[in-house]
């Protein structure tokens, strides 16, 4: 396949205030009743998850340690093929939030609606990810053809300081910046979700959010996943009283089957149902939070609180041609780096014919599948480079979107490229798209670092495992919602509120010391991601839409910190160059290349002789625990019928409505 890039740059933020949404809406029936520990039982004439398919093939090493506390499972089950649906579809992290969006899709919502009654629902059923105490990305594209992106991403308190983390000897106290009370930035969840409900949303907000409130309130199964996160999550959770009340119950853990009650979270979501959002930045929770927050020496205050807002951005967009075939990608802006990073490989890669990487799939050969994922390696590469040196808050600096994304300037990274030998990270530096790129606004400077600070920030993410969660939705009229949103870590900074939910540690997030990794995912940053009151920090989060000659065709995402973006990259990849069914495309073989550390990451369903065969390229390779969890919906371009297609790497679910 060969593609012809084109662009469209982002448009201005647009900042976006909250207001209060509340209906009168009749309780639901207990939603946990439909489902068992491992399987959905769905509604009559729903489409439900194929019998598994026998595992890829493993490469030779022995596995790594799962990160149970992101969810992670030991032994997936890999499903045969996508749940199939002519109505609408959801899929997510858990089946108990699946069936909060059908629930709303039931009852005459869009998928925006579903949206954001899954949010509040992972709220309750996925504390380690799912969240009102953090933030994320939601990326919409509506049947009429119109689109939008919600950045609903923390910001740092008004008290943050540049050196907030530094110790009085110049040593970093990293561990300050993921755990505890300083750790935590302004929560956007509850103000993202409630904006997007009401620009696109069909319901008010005390119906939507009914799941969420019966699931924390009547409480539900405990599934062996949550147990087990729990279980990696104890020494964290510990250190925190009302975190050890709740979660840990005293020392009593919580194991699969059990039911698990959260009074205090679900008379929180209740005040947001009755009075929107103002309750969590300007009501009661807003002061019990602050006041524990002041109490504890932490930094967030009302004033934070109250000055929250999101940002309504314009998605990035790439054209890409095939035979035939006009692809148009929508996904991240800034301050995500991944659609802009996926953007460029997307580019870079155009010339390339691409062989299938899995072992099962028609046409395989070890060797094609090597020069493929060779190609893909080199193009992360190049593309982490550039987002460790040109990548930041854009409320703040001019971040050339306009020039990573040309695809001129992708001709110029591609030609850097030897198909057969790796290059050396340290010989890799960012490119120069300044040329191809927008003209700043007057007084804002251009996002760059030089090439030792972005080598130093590019290192900081490589050793620890996804904490995020992404679900995709589509309903019957074609509407689609990607959303990806986060705490940091698992738990987040293991602090409860006394409204009964976790705080993010996102502080981690920015630079913390410039030219130091920090401590979550050993990713380098730069001193345009350094701590400031006000700004987002950087971030991998990478809700993307795929068009297939101008109609909706692909909804993806993944949690995984950088790994994100070749998660989501990969999945998009085959969806695009293969098609078929999209489980195949999720299913596949994940690799990872970051730029700095100078490792090619792979899990071990990579298979054996495609492992040597990137050795002999030259490529230094490192086995790790599953590369992101992406949560897919593909269109059937003959038939229309949504394709659910759930990663079973986190055990995710896909259900849909006939």
């Amino acid at each position: 396949m060969k593609l012809r890039g084109k662009t469209a740059a982002a448009l201005p933020a647009v900042a976006a205030k909250t207001d209060n949404l509340a209906a009168p809406f009749a309780p639901l029936l207990a939603i946990f009743l439909a489902f068992t520990l491992t399987l959905a039982t769905f509604p009559s004439g729903a489409a439900q998850t194929p019998p598994a398919a026998p595992p890829p093939q493993a490469a030779p090493s022995s596995a790594p340690q799962r990160d149970f506390a992101a969810g992670e499972v030991s032994t997936p089950a890999w499903p045969a093929a996508a749940v199939r649906s002519r109505g609408a579809m959801v899929v997510s992290d858990d089946p108990l939030a699946t069936e909060a969006g059908l629930e709303i899709l039931r009852h005459g919502g869009n998928a925006v609606d579903a949206a954001v009654a899954v949010a509040f629902a992972l709220a309750v059923v996925e504390p380690q990810a799912g969240n009102i105490g953090g933030g994320g990305f939601l990326l919409l594209r509506m049947a009429d053809g119109r689109s939008s992106f919600i950045d609903y991403r923390e910001t740092a308190p008004a008290a943050a300081t540049r050196d907030m983390y530094v110790r009085p000897n110049g040593s970093l106290d990293s561990e300050a910046a993921t755990l505890g009370y300083r750790a935590s930035g302004i929560p956007g969840t509850v103000a993202g979700l409630d904006l997007a409900l009401r620009i696109w949303g069909t319901l008010p907000l005390d119906r939507v959010m009914a799941p969420a409130i019966q699931l924390a309130s009547r409480g539900f199964p405990v599934s062996d996943k949550l147990a087990h996160a729990l279980e990696a999550a104890r020494p964290r959770l510990e250190r925190f009283p009302r975190s050890r009340k709740i979660f840990l119950r005293n020392g009593h853990l919580y194991r699969a089957g059990d039911v698990f009650q959260q009074p205090d979270l679900a008379r929180t979501l209740t005040r947001i149902a009755r009075h929107g959002a103002g309750e969590f930045y300007t009501g009661g929770t807003a002061w019990s939070l602050a006041s524990e927050f002041r109490r504890h020496k932490g930094l967030v205050t009302p004033a934070d609180l109250a000055g929250y807002v999101p940002k309504v951005r314009e998605p990035v967009r790439v054209v890409l041609r095939e035979e035939g075939v006009r692809w148009e990608l929508l996904s991240a802006p800034p301050p995500s780096s991944g659609g802009v990073a996926i953007a460029g490989a997307l580019q870079m890669l155009e010339t390339e014919e691409l062989g299938r990487w899995d072992s099962a799939a028609p046409g395989f050969t070890p060797d094609r599948a090597a020069r493929s994922l060779h190609w893909i390696a080199e193009s992360l590469r190049r593309v982490f480079a550039d987002r460790a040196t040109f990548l930041a808050d854009p409320d703040y600096f001019h971040v050339p979107v306009r020039g990573l994304v040309d695809p001129r300037y992708a001709a110029e990274r591609r030609v850097t490229i030897d198909g057969d030998r790796a290059s050396a990270s340290a010989n890799v530096r960012a490119g120069n798209p300044l040329p191809f790129d927008a003209q700043p606004q007057p007084g804002q400077n251009v996002a760059q670092r030089t090439g030792s600070a972005a080598q130093d920030a590019a290192a900081r993410e490589a050793e620890h495992g996804g904490h995020t969660t992404h679900f995709s939705i589509v309903d019957a009229a074609g509407n689609a919602v990607a959303n990806t949103f986060t705490l940091n870590d698992s738990f987040g900074s293991a602090v409860t509120a006394p409204g009964g939910f976790l705080m993010n540690d996102t502080m981690d997030d920015f630079t913390t010391r410039t030219g130091t990794p920090n401590k979550l995912f050993d990713l380098i940053q730069s001193d345009q991601n350094a701590i400031a009151p006000g700004r987002r920090p950087v971030s991998s989060m990478t809700p993307t839409i795929l068009l297939r000659n101008g109609q909706l065709s692909f909804v993806a995402g993944s949690p995984g910190g950088p790994r994100i973006v070749s998660a989501t990259l990969l999945a998009a990849l085959q969806w695009m160059r293969f098609g078929g069914d999209p489980q195949a495309a999720i299913n596949a073989p994940r690799i990872h290349h970051q730029w700095m550390p100078d490792v090619l990451y792979v899990e071990e369903t990579v298979p054996a002789e495609v492992v040597r065969a990137l050795e002999a390229r030259g490529h230094t390779m490192k086995l790790r625990s599953w590369i992101g969890q992406v949560n897919a919906i593909g269109i059937d371009p003959v038939s229309g019928e949504r394709l659910g297609a759930a990663d079973p790497r986190r055990a995710g679910a896909a259900a849909g409505l006939p």
